[in-house]
């Protein structure tokens, strides 16, 4: 029996529109000579402009979409990073906040009610966000609650020329689109998409990108050892993410980048036993690694190589401030302090925090699998949120 019958079915409505997105792939498949990159067909089933699934009108994230993240479980979350923004101001002048990818706009709502509390707004919150449905639901959110702060926010369709402050992305690096390397004996090859039998299916090819070559061949000797000839290995490879650090790093004149996913430093990605990548797809709640299945209607991820997002930041001149897992960062900026403001005795306000805090921090939950890394322009304060557990060595 097939994974995929156990997965809520979609409306004839959602089905229909996976099927113009399945068409669309098909044409650019048929229309490149019958291949193209995986990172072509992520692009494709998540960005295609008005039908790709970070560009349609679906429903993504909370209970009713396919995911949820830290500001949706608590906004704990979001009060704490305030915390981190708060020592960060306090080291720079006119400083703004700029998000990417803001989601539902909760961590946004979070961030400025704490801000407010502490009579510490920024003049500018601004929010760069890529899908039209994810900014009207940010816009909506943002005016129902805090109607009198929405002069502060401001929406972009692209970086700015200079910005001094703070740069801010929760799980944007994931949902950039990758590319597929594999290797077979010793020889490497990307894995590509083809129309095969009347459906989407893999294909291995010699791999002919430069600049991907340049950075597959330098981990080859760490998952294809002599004595395993025969040994075959697949990963990804975000070259994407290094551009995405190139933008921010030309962006940012003066302040701090602050990046929270989910990944490893490059030693433990490509592990000899992680030797079909990471590569994951969230549909209505499910986590699974076909990314065939519905296209338009499920998000398609990887996790981050945090080494390779260093390297590409240091090599555009940007400085390492700190590497930690999300539990480290949350505990070292004040989320039990936060916490600790609910008495413990008013239960029914105290224990759905405390339950929400365990899933932030707990190793089996969020707590380990994700890191927060930060870099700075013109910026040596060291952060709180890195007081403890640096794992800056492990990159």
């Amino acid at each position: 029996m097939s994974l995929h019958t156990a997965f809520p079915s979609p409306n004839e409505i959602a089905l229909a529109h996976s099927h113009s997105v399945l068409s669309l792939i098909k044409e650019q498949i048929l229309a490149s000579g019958s291949w193209i990159s995986f990172e072509r067909f992520m692009n494709l089933a998540l960005y295609a402009p008005g039908m790709g699934y970070y560009s349609s009108g679906a429903t993504k994230l909370g209970s009713a979409g396919d995911f949820v993240t830290a500001p949706e479980i608590s906004p704990l979350f979001g009060r704490t990073l305030a915390l981190q923004l708060l020592q960060i101001s306090q080291h720079l002048k006119h400083a703004e906040i700029l998000e990417f990818g803001a989601g539902s706009g909760k961590l946004a709502l979070d961030i400025l009610i704490e801000l407010e509390k502490a009579a510490e707004l920024p003049e500018k919150y601004l929010i760069l966000e890529v899908s039209a449905e994810l900014r009207q639901r940010q816009q909506m959110l943002l005016a129902s609650k805090i109607p009198h702060l929405m002069h502060r926010v401001e929406w972009l369709d692209q970086l700015p020329d200079q910005f001094n402050g703070v740069i801010l992305a929760n799980e944007v690096l994931d949902a950039m689109p990758v590319h597929l390397v594999a290797w077979h004996d010793g020889v490497i090859f990307e894995r590509g998409v083809v129309w095969q039998n009347n459906q989407l299916a893999w294909q291995d090819r010699p791999l002919q990108n430069t600049d991907l070559y340049a950075i597959s061949s330098q981990i080859t000797p760490q998952i294809n050892p002599d004595s395993h000839s025969d040994f075959e290995y697949v990963s990804e490879f975000n070259l994407a993410a290094a551009g995405f650090m190139r933008s921010l790093a030309k962006c940012l004149h003066h302040g701090v980048i602050l990046l929270i996913d989910y990944g490893f430093g490059r030693n433990e990605y490509y592990h000899p036993q992680r030797n079909q990548g990471t590569l994951m797809c969230h549909y209505r709640h499910h986590a699974h690694d076909d990314p065939f299945y519905l296209p338009g209607l499920q998000d398609i991820t990887s996790h981050v190589d945090f080494s390779a997002i260093t390297h590409a930041a240091v090599d555009s001149g940007l400085a390492l401030l700190g590497y930690t897992t999300q539990a480290s960062f949350l505990i070292n900026s004040g989320i039990t302090k936060i916490l600790a403001q609910t008495s413990a005795e008013d239960t029914i306000r105290y224990l759905p925090q405390s339950n929400q805090l365990q899933k932030l921090v707990n190793p089996a939950e969020m707590g380990e699998l994700f890191k927060v890394i930060s870099f700075g322009k013109k910026f040596t304060e060291p952060l709180i949120g890195f007081n403890t557990r640096d794992m800056s060595r492990l990159l």
